[in-house]
């Protein structure tokens, strides 16, 4: 599980239940001649309270690899469980509600409405689903607001918040409805380095204290070296699997993978 010391082994986790579930996925673009294929019988398990880092060069498949686990698109051949329930055999509705009810998103961009305020956009998910924010919520909500630092900010909209304050907000909408598992997109990506250690260490906190499991995608050694593990896509196939790396670590393991292309 996520912790504040590096002494996590996936040996350990082994009996825990995943949350996402790949079994022979194998996902294609195009047809014929010209198809390409972003994963190619991908086997693998998130499991519960992992902070799990993808990473991969451009082009090998981790985002596809988010992207299919999300229930935003299409395998083209294998299965893919989230929480249990057989994503690939659902239609487009019962994802759009898997993902409202069990998935949280934190993107680079932080994708944040700019005509509301902070805590209208953490609240934005609620509103959609037509869901009645009870008491025990809004004082989830608020606690993430003082965890995260934005208490005396929540009635700025966008505009007026640093790019560190905006991922924080995207992040606390995320955790708000208590997901199954976030997913992640490059989320230090338009972040200084100072802040990135600050939403990093964040994302770190609400595994370890509130059992989150987060899924990253990342090209950044650095970033990646906070999860617990380490997951390479390399080709469209799982590459390497490792628990917990330092960065220079994770560099030479991807320059490997690189030189041996």
């Amino acid at each position: 599980m996520c912790q504040g010391a590096p002494t996590t082994t996936l040996e350990g986790m082994q009996n825990t239940p995943p949350i996402v579930s790949f079994r022979s996925v194998t996902k294609e673009y195009g047809t014929g001649a010209g198809a390409v294929r972003a994963l190619d019988d991908v086997t693998v398990d998130i499991r519960a309270g992992e902070f799990t880092a993808i990473m991969g060069p451009s082009g090998s498949g981790k985002s596809t690899f988010m992207n299919v686990a999300a229930g935003l698109d299409d395998v083209t051949r294998g299965e893919v469980l989230v929480t249990g329930q057989p994503v690939h055999r659902m239609t487009d509705q019962q994802r759009t509600l898997l993902r409202r009810d069990r998935v949280g998103f934190v993107f680079q961009a932080f994708n944040l409405v700019p005509t509301l305020s902070a805590a209208e956009n953490i609240e934005l998910p609620f509103e959609l689903a037509g869901r009645t924010l009870d008491g025990e919520t809004r004082r989830w909500i608020e606690h993430l607001s003082t965890v995260l630092g934005l208490r005396d900010r929540l009635g700025h909209h966008p505009a007026q918040l640093s790019g560190g304050q905006q991922q924080r907000v995207a992040i606390a909408r995320a955790l708000a409805s208590r997901p199954a598992i976030v997913f992640a997109d490059e989320p230090t990506g338009n972040l200084d380095t100072r802040t990135s250690r600050e939403v990093l260490t964040l994302l770190r906190t609400a595994c370890g204290e509130y059992g989150q499991t987060i899924a990253m995608v990342s090209h950044d050694p650095v970033a990646a070296s906070y999860a617990d593990r380490v997951l390479v896509i390399a080709d469209g196939r799982i590459a390497a699997d490792h628990n917990r790396l330092a960065p220079q670590d994770i560099s030479r393991l991807l320059i490997g993978l690189e030189t041996a292309a």
